[in-house]
């Protein structure tokens, strides 16, 4: 039918978690091919993928689109038709490239023929002619067929992108059976006319609106002729306007008399607050030296038992050294009379050996 891939790799699919919106659901059990297709009849650039006999994405890439790289391998886009968004995990960071600078041209070129497609519409037909439920042999541009034109519906109106959130899988454009064909289009059909009477209903809540805006336009008149006799009748009053004025430059003068007084009070009750946070700061710095001086108390009396402790036991280290040197001494003195008995030993001897 014209549509013919001119893209295609291979990556892992996923989509978001319809109820949480933040898990990711594999859709896919292994890599699939993932391509894009372009329709030259409609100017139409499409993403799709499948995994065996079902379309696992079959997303059209509109020019407010974005592909976004979340990390070195996977990137993801919103489709608000489909209501979901797509995730893609790549074998490499070459093809998550490769596959977003294909993303990022055919975005542009979504644009270039969404702008061509709005000139011939505006130039070709009135929005009279475009809404006719019946009129089958219009241009089938990428907007009335796949529902981009919300930019152009009132915001009360309700976006024809909700009609086609989940494309439907039996109905895919490269198939070969014409049962599949014919089912393709009739659904084509049905969206242009959901599309169509969606215009026209736009088309007569506008028109409601204007008649709504011509009878506020009427009672903002009315207010304003009221306003006028207002200005009227104040301007014959305008005597009163002398003593108006004093009383008003009386209470004025009051005012700031009040103001003055306010202010003066102010102060004071901040430098009140001052001296109260400073008191508090020497209460709190007094109750820090009474507890510190109570430690340092403590620790003194520690100390001075251990003193007399320590005193105590150099009292009796002298006792007993002075014991000791007193036993040293009588040892010396003993061997002293020792040594003096075997001198005289040793002369004796002496003496014993030169006699014989």
């Amino acid at each position: 039918m014209g549509e013919q891939p001119i893209f295609s790799t291979r990556a892992h699919v996923f989509q978001i978690d319809p109820s949480t919106k933040k898990n990711w659901v594999p859709t896919s059990k292994h890599a699939v091919t993932v391509s894009y297709f372009f329709d030259s009849t409609r100017n139409v650039y499409r993403i799709i993928s499948l995994d065996g006999s079902k379309a696992i994405i079959n997303s059209t890439i509109t020019p407010n689109m974005t592909f976004t790289k979340t990390s070195q391998k996977f990137g993801q886009w919103a489709d608000s038709r489909a209501n979901t968004v797509y995730g893609l995990g790549f074998s490499s960071e070459s093809h998550l490239s490769k596959f977003a600078e294909k993303f990022a041209e055919f975005k542009e070129a979504a644009r270039l023929a969404k702008e061509k497609s709005q000139e011939k519409t505006e130039l070709s037909s009135t929005p009279s002619q475009e809404s006719a439920p019946g009129d089958l042999q219009s241009p089938l541009t990428p907007e009335s067929i796949n529902g981009t034109d919300e930019d152009r519906v009132t915001p009360n109106t309700p976006k024809h992108s909700e009609a086609r959130a989940e494309p439907p899988q039996n109905a895919l454009p490269f198939s070969h059976s014409s049962s599949s064909i014919n089912k393709h289009w009739e659904a084509e059909l049905a969206a242009l006319k959901g599309n169509n009477a969606k215009l026209t209903a736009a088309l007569l809540e506008s028109t409601a609106n204007v008649k709504q805006w011509k009878q506020q336009l009427g009672a903002y008149q009315e207010e304003a002729e009221r306003l006028h006799k207002r200005v009227t009748e104040l301007e014959c009053v305008s005597g009163q306007t002398t003593v108006i004025k004093s009383q008003k430059t009386e209470l004025n003068r009051t005012i700031e008399e009040l103001e003055a007084a306010l202010r003066a009070k102010e102060e004071e009750l901040e430098r009140l607050k001052e001296e109260v946070e400073s008191a508090n700061e020497f209460k709190f710095q007094k109750d820090t030296l009474t507890q510190k001086l109570k430690e340092t108390e403590s620790r003194n009396q520690t100390l001075e038992a251990q003193l007399s402790d320590l005193e105590q036991r150099l009292e009796s280290s002298q006792l007993e050294r002075e014991a000791y040197m007193k036993s040293l001494r009588s040892l010396l003195e003993l061997l002293d009379s020792k040594i003096f008995e075997l001198t005289e030993l040793r002369d004796t001897l002496a003496k014993l050996v030169e006699g014989s």
